[in-house]
């Protein structure tokens, strides 16, 4: 039987490990072909590939800075070379650096805005002309729900540039509805990824499972799932959303 997705092209930036690599799997699991993106970390990169060609799926990978504007536009004609124009793009590369307000210096606030934000207007900027043009298109970004909640102090860049990505999202929704696109957030929650330690060092992790409804900690594929949801037909009606993806930690 024909998968949901065979036959388009998939784009998920920061791929090479947990939540991204998820999406990247789930996405080819579905039948797209997958470019599989990092920056820094080629090795990942590779191995998320690896991952999906093992199963008969197609990936190739592509090493690209998306908060560099030529960089993004490279990667989506890379993009179209490998597999034909980008029908889904998802923006899912993030920095979370904790620093005090006051500590945040000019250059450290718009390095945050660059990679948290700008990189998902350049994205959404090089792949919805040919979307628009051949009348459907998916457009996710990955935010987090500090961007809605407020409850991490010292992350006043990262506060920001979450709420504006979904900002973002419901412009993208409103002038593109008419062409067959459409444009969501999913805002994942208390998920068991690798991080760095040094900017978790303030959050008590026996606090916030109590928090949580279900009683459990959420998994990259649990983020995956609802991606791939919005990504299907079964998406086709639902945009200028944000789906929480918490645990019910917290409820809106």
């Amino acid at each position: 039987m024909t998968r949901p997705l065979e036959g388009r092209t998939a784009i998920v930036t920061g791929s090479g490990r947990n939540i991204g690599r998820a999406i990247a799997l789930a996405l080819a699991a579905d039948g797209a072909a997958v470019v599989v993106n990092g920056h820094r970390d080629a090795a990942a990169v590779d191995g998320v590939v690896g991952e999906i060609t093992a199963r008969g799926d197609r990936a190739v990978g592509v090493m690209a800075d998306v908060s560099v504007p030529g960089d993004v536009e490279r990667l989506v004609g890379e993009a179209g070379d490998a597999f034909g124009p980008v029908d889904i793009a998802v923006s899912n590369v993030g920095v979370r650096r904790r620093q005090a307000f006051e500590d945040i210096t000019i250059d450290d606030w718009h390095a945050s805005l660059a990679v948290n934000l700008h990189a998902s207007f350049y994205m959404a900027h090089f792949v919805l002309p040919a979307m628009r043009e051949r009348g459907w298109g998916r457009i996710v970004h990955i935010s987090g729900y500090d961007g809605w909640t407020g409850h991490i102090d010292q992350r006043a860049h990262n506060v920001t540039a979450k709420a504006g990505m979904h900002g973002l999202t419901k412009a993208i929704a409103r002038e593109y509805g008419t062409h067959g696109v459409t444009a969501n957030t999913v805002a994942p929650g208390a998920i068991r990824t690798r991080r760095d330690p040094s900017q978790y060092a303030h959050i008590d992790v026996d606090e916030v499972l109590a928090r949580l409804a279900v009683g459990s900690f959420g998994r990259p594929d649990d983020v995956a799932s609802a991606c791939v949801y919005l990504a299907r037909d079964s998406g086709a009606f639902v945009t200028g959303q944000v789906i929480h993806v918490n645990g019910g930690e917290f409820m809106f």
